[in-house]
Order: structure tokens, then C-alpha cells, then sequence
């Protein structure tokens, strides 16, 4: 063992061990272990950051955002809602959501995918009375095995793409993980649709905000432009909108305010409307209805600028001087540049116009305004803000931008117009062009952490390999394999992939193990392309732990699920992965050169 080689494996067995360790945020981890390969010599200076121009970290950071569009824009909602009637039991629900997830996580990051059909999985549990602890970890698992079949569904993919370039001159393409991925993402579906009775289903999930603060219904006050779809039409058939969630309360017409919307009451362009409903139907009722509004803030995101307009939910404190006003007397508008969007109030359904509501300690509203005023106004206004739920009341959005974005990107791929990195992050520019996606929320899309996670490791994987101490590493796997068979030996990689991902994070997986698996290849005289598969597919499947991968972490507390839950579900499954993808990579990327 060499100088270089034995300061590589000291460098890389200490950032294991803070991995493990856990007291110090991966990214933090990631930047010391560079500052030590770079003092020790390992990493040339001139060499140290060019991780962070590396087409991984473009192609990571850009598929982020174009996920975060999409998530915005509420489209794979409005497509699997129509199902709704139809999915009347569990196993139906289960089949429905894990199929979405998987079409949806196959071509944006996984954890974006589970998050646009979380609020689908609450909504079906809540009308059918099905636990969503039976739907929600089925999801998450069905978001990691969609993200196998295509180069950006997943980080992995990514990176072992880029080691491939290293090693044999040419990287994994778009679609070349798509065989090996859709074996397995058909028989996990299947293994779902019939394992979710593995889980608990009288698990309550996390305490949320809606309960402590007893939120009721919103109302919201909007008006009825020429054009809309409303314009004509009896004033109950808004409910056709949004599955019957949403009704009009109050019409109000030339100054005459309705207390009772009568069955036979037609809606004229111009009218005032209260609209009561949660605020998911309420957005819907909206954007379908084609309403605007009221109030200047309406007005301003109507017309797209939501770079500077922002929306907030917040309570009325007891000691808000809010109290007993009402938005014109308090001056939300003219002192504050600000405007009620809805109101919630507990145990009563309010019936007046929104500016001549008084406002009562308890009450939640929606107010929307210039971004750098509002946090200032809400702390004068003793408004406590409501962090944990976003609502999108007011923010007219056009809903199939992202989707054709991503659609321009995936043809320029395929057809070979535009390289990977260059094409998402094309996409990702044109998003915020367009305002799909304001630059604000682009900024907050991005994961900087996993940016400086990939951009400080990129050169210290460089380095172990560069270093000759991945094949020095190969050649006692070698010995460990060699009564195995070539499968066997790919099995054993895929196996330490998954064993070591719940403590490294998958991205810092596959930069260390990636390349010793390329070098065990060469010893044992065997293509490297599968085993690189081997190790994408390991990393890339933590079906163990909470906390492996974040959308294990991102049901824990809505499914009310305990550590033992993901072991249930998770260890039949990691098993089928294996015998699945094992004999299908062999296939599909012969092992003999």
C-alpha cells in the first residue's frame, strides 16, 4: 500500500464514520473531507472545486427545480382525481398511487414525485376511510423504484453515469437503466398492490396544524370574469369543479347582498362570490372556474408576477390589534400593501363580503402581498404565520407549462440534440422564463446541501481511484467472490449498496462504491457496466430506515409509522429487488467480455 493510497483510505473511512456518526450535517462532512484530500495532497488544488461544474451537480440541482415545477402546477392531481369514484378500495388505492408514483418518478426526482401525490393519497383515505398508513409507505417505496428507470429519476443513476464516462469514455444514457428498471418496478407494484396489510392500520398519524388551531373551512371572496365557464350557470354547479367539495355561500350583485343562494340563481360576469371549501377545493374551484380574486394583490397575480407577490396563512393572536377591525379599518391595504384572501373561522360560516368581516383571536387568514413587506406587516400586525402549510389560493398558474418544459427536454435528450446536463438545465432556465416557477421558489427548490454533498465529493472519489486504492480494494473482494459465481459476486455488490445507504446517504454511496465495483470487475475479468448497475440500483433502493432516503422520511409522520413499520414492508421487498434485478442485469448488460 502506498503513501497516497493509505491517506485516501484514512480520508474515506473518517467521513464513513461522521456519516455514521450522524452529528455533523453530510454536507459539512463532505466539504471537510475535501479540505483533507486537498492538504494531504490527494486532490490537486487546481482540481478541488471542479466537482461543483460537474454535469452530475448541474443535472442533479436542474431535475430538482424542473420537479419542483411540476409539483407546483397541481397536474398529476388534476389527472389522477377523475379516478377517484372508481378507486373505492384499498387495494385499488394502493395499485392506483404506487402506478402514479412510478410514472412520475421516472422522469422527475423521486422525492418531487411523492410529494405532489401525498395530498391524493390524504384525500382518498379521508373519503373512503382507508388508514393512510396503508397508502403512504406503498408510495414512498413506489417513488424509489420508479426512479431506477431512467438516468434522472434518481441521483445514483446519475453518478454512475459519470463513472462509467471515467472508466470506459462514454456514459450511461437516458434510457439504458430503463430494461433492469421496469423488471423491477413491475414486480414491486405487484408485491404492493398485495403487501400494504403488512402495515398497522390504527396508526394515527402526526399531530398537524389544521387540529391544533382547529381549522375549519376557508371562504373566499372572487369575482366572475366574462368568460368564465361560470358565467350562465347556476350558482351550485361550482361543486362539479372540485368533486362537490367547494358551495357558494353569498352572491353578491350590483351592491344587493344574497344571504341564501336560491337552486334557480344564475351567475352574470361580475358578480361577487363567497366560496366556502378546504383550501385544495377551493384552489381548484378557482383556477377551473376561471375567477380572479378580489383586491389588488389578486389582481397582481393574476397577471404572473409571482416573483414579487407571495401568499401567507397566519392566526390572529389574541393581542393583534387586528382584533375587531376589519380589512379596511385596519388599513391591510392602504397601510400595509396587503390583501385578505380567505378567512377561517371556527364554528361559524361567515356570509358578508371579506372586507367587512371583523377579525376574532382564533381566526386563520390568507393574506397575500409584496414578499419583502410582508414579514415585516405580520409582525405588526401580530399575525403568527403558519410555516408548515402552503396554499396556493390567488397564484394563477399555467398549470401545463412544466409539463411540455420536460417534455421539450426528454425529445431533446432522446433525439441527441442536447446533452443531459444541458437540456434539463435549459429546461430549468425556461421554467422561471415562462414563471412556472418564480425565481424565489427556484432558489428554495434546489437542495443545496446534496449540491455541496456531490460538488466536495466528486473529486475525492477522483482521488480514491486515481490513487490505485479502488483496485487495491477490488483485489480483496476478488478473494472474498472467488467461490462465487459471476452473479454471485454481483449480487454481493447490489447487497452492500443497500447495507451501506442508510448511513452514507445514496449519493456518497455510489462515490465510493461505484468505482471499487468498476475495479472488482476488471480483477475478476468481467464487464464493468453491470456491476455499475449493481451498485445504482443498491443505492438507490433503502427500503429499511426512515431516514435512508427522504421519502422514507417524508411519511414517517403522516403515517404514523415506527421503525419496525419499514422492515414489514421493506425487507420482502429488498429481497424481490435482488432476485429481479440480478438475473436482469446479467441479461441486459452481459457480464463476459
Amino acid at each position: 500500500m502506498t503513501l497516497p493510497q493509505g491517506l485516501a483510505f484514512a480520508i474515506v473511512g473518517t467521513m464513513m464514520i461522521l456519516f455514521v456518526w450522524g452529528r455533523l450535517r453530510y454536507d459539512v462532512v463532505a466539504a471537510l473531507a475535501l479540505v483533507a484530500a486537498v492538504v494531504s495532497g490527494i486532490v490537486p488544488a487546481d482540481k478541488a472545486f471542479s466537482g461543483f461544474g460537474d454535469d452530475v451537480v448541474i443535472i442533479v440541482a436542474s431535475a430538482l427545480l424542473v420537479s419542483a415545477a411540476i409539483a407546483k402546477s397541481g397536474v398529476m392531481e388534476e389527472v389522477v382525481r377523475p379516478l377517484g369514484p372508481y378507486l373505492t378500495t384499498p387495494r385499488r388505492q394502493v395499485f392506483a398511487l404506487v402506478f402514479a408514483v412510478v410514472v412520475l418518478s421516472t422522469f422527475i426526482k423521486n422525492v418531487g414525485a411523492l410529494a405532489i401525490l401525498m395530498p391524493v393519497a390524504f384525500q382518498l383515505a379521508k373519503r373512503t376511510g382507508t388508514p393512510p398508513s396503508w397508502l403512504l409507505m406503498p408510495l414512498a417505496s413506489g417513488s424509489l423504484i420508479g426512479g431506477l428507470i431512467t438516468l434522472v429519476g434518481t441521483s445514483p443513476n446519475v453518478i454512475v453515469a459519470r463513472v462509467r464516462a471515467d472508466i470506459v469514455g462514454e456514459p450511461f444514457r437516458m434510457f439504458d437503466y430503463a430494461p433492469v428498471g421496469l423488471a423491477v418496478a413491475a414486480v414491486g407494484l405487484a408485491y404492493l398492490t398485495f403487501a400494504y396489510r403488512l402495515l398497522p392500520k390504527d396508526r394515527q398519524g402526526g399531530s398537524s396544524l389544521d387540529a391544533a388551531i382547529n381549522i375549519e373551512n376557508y371562504v373566499v371572496e372572487a369575482a366572475v370574469p366574462d368568460g368564465s365557464p361560470l358565467v350562465g350557470k347556476r350558482a351550485a354547479e361550482i361543486g362539479t369543479l372540485d368533486e362537490g367539495v367547494s358551495t357558494v355561500t353569498t352572491v353578491v350583485r350590483d351592491q344587493e347582498r344574497r344571504h341564501r343562494v336560491t337552486p334557480g340563481l344564475r351567475l352574470k360576469a361580475g358578480d361577487i362570490l363567497l366560496i366556502e371549501g378546504e383550501p385544495d377545493s377551493l384552489e381548484r374551484a378557482v383556477v377551473r372556474a376561471g375567477l380572479q380574486l378580489s383586491g389588488p394583490a389578486g389582481e397582481a397575480a393574476a397577471e404572473g408576477d409571482a416573483d414579487e407577490v407571495g401568499t401567507v396563512e397566519a392566526v390572529v393572536t389574541g393581542s393583534s390589534p387586528l382584533v375587531g377591525e376589519t380589512h379596511g379599518s385596519a388599513g391591510l391595504c392602504d397601510r400595509f400593501g396587503l390583501d385578505l384572501i380567505a378567512i377561517s373561522r371556527s364554528g361559524e360560516r361567515i356570509t358578508e363580503r371579506l372586507r367587512s368581516v371583523r377579525f376574532r383571536p382564533g381566526d386563520v387568514v390568507v393574506i397575500q402581498g409584496r414578499l419583502d413587506h410582508v414579514p415585516d406587516a405580520l409582525k405588526e400586525l401580530g399575525l403568527l404565520p403558519l410555516a408548515e402549510r402552503e396554499l396556493e389560493l390567488g397564484r394563477g398558474r399555467r398549470r401545463w407549462i412544466p409539463v411540455a418544459v420536460l417534455a421539450l427536454a426528454i425529445g431533446a435528450i432522446v433525439s441527441g440534440l442536447l446533452p443531459i446536463a444541458v437540456a434539463f438545465f435549459a429546461a430549468a432556465v425556461l421554467l422561471v422564463l415562462t414563471k412556472a416557477l418564480a425565481l424565489r421558489e427556484a432558489y428554495e427548490a434546489i437542495e443545496w446541501p446534496i449540491v455541496v454533498l456531490l460538488g466536495a465529493l466528486i473529486p475525492v472519489s477522483d482521488a480514491v481511484r486515481t490513487t490505485g486504492a479502488t483496485d487495491l480494494i477490488a483485489g480483496w473482494l476478488s478473494v472474498a467472490t472467488a467461490a462465487l459465481p459471476p452473479t454471485g459476486a454481483l449480487a454481493l455488490i447490489m447487497v452492500a449498496a443497500m447495507a451501506v445507504t442508510p448511513f452514507l446517504n445514496n449519493a456518497a454511496t455510489v462515490l465510493v462504491m461505484a468505482p471499487i465495483a468498476a475495479s472488482l470487475a476488471g480483477t475478476l475479468g468481467l464487464r464493468p457496466d453491470p456491476f455499475l448497475m449493481a451498485v445504482a440500483i443498491g443505492a438507490a433502493c433503502d427500503f429499511l430506515t426512515p431516514f435512508g432516503h427522504q421519502s422514507n422520511t417524508l411519511v414517517m409522520g403522516p403515517g404514523g409509522y415506527r421503525f419496525g413499520d419499514y422492515w414489514r414492508l421493506g425487507l420482502p421487498l429488498s429481497l424481490l429487488v435482488v432476485v429481479v434485478a440480478v438475473p436482469a442485469i446479467a441479461v441486459v448488460w452481459p457480464l463476459s467480455r
